[in-house]
């Protein structure tokens, strides 16, 4: 399982290499697809945990503006060097004690909720910034192989900075804290695509 482990870390560091420096699945799993299907020309889009800026480059091709934040100095460098338009506005902070002072059409949370501590504080802070949430998360539950390794005592996480990996169940109940519901939903490349709103 330790072999495992490290055979999928090495695969991913040769596919970026190979690739250029973006990790091949963003053209393989067209995951952007996604964000730019849920979102509207008129949308002001808020991207937390936006990385290198490609899918906030993708998005603002759709959308009338969108502010992205990233924790990471040198992702935000890189995305403005690399990734940026006039629609597009780039904050260096954390995204957790960022005092956002607008409202969104819609926030982007891709593969960023797992790696944060408090989540349900955290989502209970943006619930009031926007009514649409457009959610992607590692799923849990993707295949045996992660049970094994959680039975072994093995490291299972795909990212050993992950907090936690999602079952549907245990995402909906999370966004259900934290006063939001799952609109709706699918598994995608062992992630979970999801819609979420704000209850009422």
């Amino acid at each position: 399982m330790r072999l495992d482990n490290l055979y999928y870390k090495s695969v991913s560091r040769l596919a970026i290499a190979a690739e250029g420096g973006t990790h091949p699945k963003h053209r393989l799993t067209k995951y952007h697809q996604f964000f730019i299907d849920n979102v509207s020309p008129t949308d002001a889009i808020l991207d937390i945990g936006c990385g290198d800026g490609f899918l906030t480059y993708d998005l603002a091709k759709k959308v009338r503006h969108i502010t992205a934040i990233d924790i990471n100095k040198d992702n935000i460098e890189f995305a403005r060097r690399n990734y940026n338009q006039e629609n597009i506005k780039y904050l260096y902070g954390d995204a957790t004690r960022f005092n956002f002072k607008e409202r969104y059409d819609a926030i982007i949370l891709s593969n960023m909720l797992e790696h944060i501590d408090k989540r349900i504080d955290f989502l209970s802070k943006i619930r009031k910034l926007a009514d649409t949430f457009l959610i992607r998360v590692p799923q849990l539950n993707r295949d045996w192989l992660t049970y094994y390794k959680i039975e072994l005592g093995v490291e299972y996480r795909l990212d050993p900075t992950h907090k936690i990996e999602y079952t549907m169940a245990s995402l909906s109940q999370e966004l259900k804290q934290a006063g939001m519901s799952i609109k709706r939903a699918s598994i995608q490349f062992g992630e979970i695509w999801a819609v979420a709103g704000r209850l009422k």
